[in-house]
């Protein structure tokens, strides 16, 4: 299973930046694709994920201000995110979890910096 993001960069604070995400190679029907971060002496931590049936999960602090989505058909998830605030700025790692087996694959990481 291969991943490949593309979006980020740089945003002013009370922007809008999308993230997307192929992935590719045998995949197995039942998965979760996320959005983990990553900010500078931080720990990984989950942004948003969306189950293969469309379940969705959020961190707190991006419930009102991110959206996840997924299309099945060309195999990839999206992150729109709105009203950046300059403690979004991080390395954002795109994630698919293979249910069976617990087996997770991430992309390369991808930037975002948020000005204030």
């Amino acid at each position: 299973v291969q991943l490949q993001a593309s979006g980020g960069g740089l945003a002013q604070a009370g922007g809008s930046v999308r993230l997307s995400c192929t992935v590719s190679g045998r995949i197995a029907s039942i998965n979760y694709m996320g959005w983990y971060r990553q900010a500078p002496g931080k720990e990984r931590e989950l942004v948003a994920r969306i189950g293969s049936l469309g379940s969705t999960k959020y961190a707190d602090d991006v419930k009102s201000r991110f959206t996840i989505s997924r299309d099945n058909a060309k195999n990839t998830v999206d992150l729109q995110m709105n009203s950046l605030r300059p403690e979004d700025t991080a390395v954002y790692y795109c994630n698919f979890h293979q249910v069976v087996g617990a087996v997770d694959y991430w992309g390369k990481g991808t930037q975002v910096t948020v000005s204030s």
